[in-house]
C-alpha cells in the first residue's frame, strides 16, 4: 500500500463520474493565506473549538456507530454550546470512511472533554462556547452565510485561537474557509484533518494531518494516548507556527488494515451492479439532503 495521503480530490471525482455525474466538484483555491501568529502565550489565550459534527437528535433516525448517511440528521445553520458540559455530537456525514471506522468513539472527531483537562491544567484558557459550522456544498453560502454567524457568535466570545476539527471532504473545505476567515480577524487557527489535499488546495495557516481514515481528525478510536497527542500537537502548532501554509505531520500510524486508503470511494473495487446500487444510494442521499436544507432553511 502507498504511503502517500489518499488524493481525495481526484479519488472523489473519479468515484463521481464512475457513478454517472459528470460535473466535477470545484473546489475552493486560494493562493494567498491570511497568517495572525498568537498574540500571548498559549496558557493565556482563550481557545474555542470548531465542529462540524451534529448534535443528537432521537427522533430523526440512525446516528450511532456504523450509522448510514443520515441527511435528516444534519444541521444547516451554525449552533453553539457550553464548553463547560458534555455533548453527545455524531458524525453521519456521506463522506466518512464506515468500512475501516465506526464512529464509536466522539474523541476522535469532538476532542471537548479533553480540551477541558488540558484548561483545567493551564495550558490554555478554554472559551466559554464550542460552535458547529454547517458542512455546505456550495462555498458562496458557507461565505456569505454560514462564517460571518461564526464570525459574530465567536468575536462575542472573546476567543483568541481556534481549533477546527474537519470530518467528511467538504467538511475539510468548509473549515478551511473558516480558518481563512477568522485568521483576517485576528483569530489564530489550526485545522485538524484527515484530507490534506483538500485543506492545503484551500490555503489555510496552520494544518496538522493525521493520516488516518476521515472521521478521526482528532486521533485514534479507543486510543486516549492518540487523542492526547493528536491534541498537544495541533496545540504546539498553534503556538508555534511562523507563517502560513504550515502543515505538521501527526507521525502516528492508523492500526487498522493496511489496504484502507485503496477501500476509499475507489470505484475500481466496484463491478456493474455495484455502480449502480451506489449511483441509486448517491442519488437518493443527495434528494434527501436537498429537501433537509430547503426546509430547514426556508
Amino acid at each position: 500500500m502507498s504511503e502517500a495521503p489518499i488524493a481525495y480530490m481526484a479519488r472523489t471525482r473519479a468515484w463521481y463520474l464512475a457513478l454517472g455525474y459528470d460535473n466535477p466538484y470545484q473546489w475552493a483555491h486560494h493562493q494567498d493565506v491570511p497568517f495572525a501568529p498568537l498574540s500571548r502565550p498559549l496558557r493565556e489565550t482563550n481557545v474555542t473549538l470548531i465542529t462540524t459534527a451534529a448534535p443528537f437528535q432521537q427522533d430523526k433516525g440512525p446516528q450511532g456507530p456504523g450509522a448510514p448517511y443520515n441527511a435528516a440528521a444534519k444541521f444547516w445553520e451554525a449552533y453553539s454550546g457550553d464548553t463547560a458540559e458534555d455533548h453527545d455530537l455524531r458524525i453521519a456525514h456521506v463522506g466518512i470512511d464506515r468500512k475501516h471506522t465506526r464512529m464509536e468513539d466522539s474523541g476522535t472527531w469532538f476532542p471537548l472533554p479533553l480540551l477541558r483537562r488540558l484548561a483545567g491544567q493551564c495550558l490554555l484558557r478554554l472559551a466559554p462556547r464550542f460552535h458547529g459550522l454547517p458542512t455546505n456544498r456550495s462555498q458562496r453560502h458557507t461565505l456569505d452565510v454560514d462564517i460571518p454567524e461564526l464570525l459574530r457568535r465567536i468575536e462575542a466570545d472573546g476567543a483568541q485561537a481556534a481549533l477546527l476539527v474537519a470530518n467528511c471532504p467538504v467538511c475539510h473545505q468548509s473549515l478551511s474557509l473558516a480558518a481563512r476567515a477568522l485568521e483576517q480577524r485576528g483569530v489564530a487557527t489550526v485545522v485538524m484533518g484527515c484530507a490534506r489535499d483538500i485543506v492545503e488546495h484551500c490555503g489555510v495557516p496552520r494544518l496538522l494531518f493525521s493520516d488516518f481514515p476521515l472521521g478521526n481528525s482528532a486521533g485514534r478510536p479507543g486510543d486516549p494516548a492518540s487523542q492526547e497527542e493528536t491534541l498537544r500537537l495541533a496545540l504546539d502548532l498553534l503556538e508555534t507556527a511562523t507563517a502560513p501554509r504550515a502543515t505538521r505531520v501527526n507521525p502516528q500510524i492508523w492500526p487498522g488494515p493496511p489496504d484502507w486508503k485503496l477501500d476509499y470511494s475507489n470505484p475500481d473495487r466496484l463491478d456493474a451492479a455495484e455502480r449502480a446500487a451506489r449511483r441509486a444510494e448517491a442519488e437518493r442521499a443527495r434528494i434527501a439532503a436537498k429537501h433537509a436544507r430547503e426546509s430547514a432553511l426556508s
